[in-house]
């Protein structure tokens, strides 16, 4: 079915991440050996102190630890959205070397919205998706068939519907700073969607590190003003029973 809807997976991340981070801090703070240093972070409950540097706001030592997850089920729409977090790195799949037939019709995503006016609309986007194949396969088959040079102009009908399939690495900092704005009720639904799916990924395997994060509501007033959602109760909820 060509429907699709966003899902995340964690594929790897720096091992023992918040040791990794404790062991960065302690080295700041400290004329021990490396080694030494490093011992004395294994044989120790490093979650107080990284809760402690978390609150001092010493965040550069945790860029040292890294999370890379692959995402699919999502829209073009998102892709422009997220790569705008350029401390990051994109792996995209390509259109210009995948042809958007290859399965015979590309995989799309529907917005919440068109879906909440019922199935007669649900039934009328999905109309529309098959007429900009049938735009597709005319194209691609005028400029030459299934290859790079044809995809590559071809492409050019699809819509933001469109899905696509990433690999993305972030540090540990950068993600705080991702969550902060895409976990918030303001940001678009289907970003909001992937960065709580990775902020519930990264709590399983660094639950102290990420201990406070998402939205700003989360832990202190709303930095959206008067564009504030107003649900900040129903937010620090969902953050409370993320698994």
């Amino acid at each position: 079915m060509p429907q699709v809807r966003p899902k995340v997976v964690l594929l790897k991340h720096t091992p023992n991440p918040e040791q990794v981070v404790a062991l960065a801090a302690k080295l700041c703070y400290s004329d021990a050996d490396i080694m030494d240093l490093k011992e004395g972070v294994e044989e120790k409950d490093v979650s107080k102190f990284i809760a402690r540097l978390v609150s001092m706001g010493h965040l550069s030592p945790i860029e040292h630890a890294s999370f890379t997850f692959g995402i699919e089920g999502v829209s073009r729409s998102l892709l422009a959205q997220i790569t705008r977090h350029r401390i990051a790195s994109f792996s995209v799949k390509s259109q210009r070397y995948v042809a958007a037939n290859k399965k015979g019709a590309f995989n799309y995503v529907i917005p919440p919205s068109i879906e909440a006016l019922g199935e007669e609309y649900v039934e009328k986007f999905k109309k529309q998706m098959d007429e900009i194949q049938g735009w597709y396969d005319e194209w691609q088959l005028l400029l030459g068939g299934d290859c790079e040079k044809s995809n590559e102009d071809a492409r050019f009908v699809l819509p933001n519907a469109a899905e696509t399939k990433m690999v993305v690495t972030m540090n540990a900092r950068e993600l705080m700073h991702f969550f902060e704005l895409r976990c918030c009720n303001r940001a678009q639904w289907e970003i909001r969607d992937v960065a709580w799916q990775m902020l519930a990924l990264v709590c399983e395997v660094a639950p102290t590190l990420f201990a406070g994060c998402g939205p700003s509501c989360v832990k202190g007033p709303c930095s959206e003003g008067k564009m504030s959602c107003g649900k900040m109760l129903e937010v620090r909820e969902k953050r409370k029973n993320l698994k």
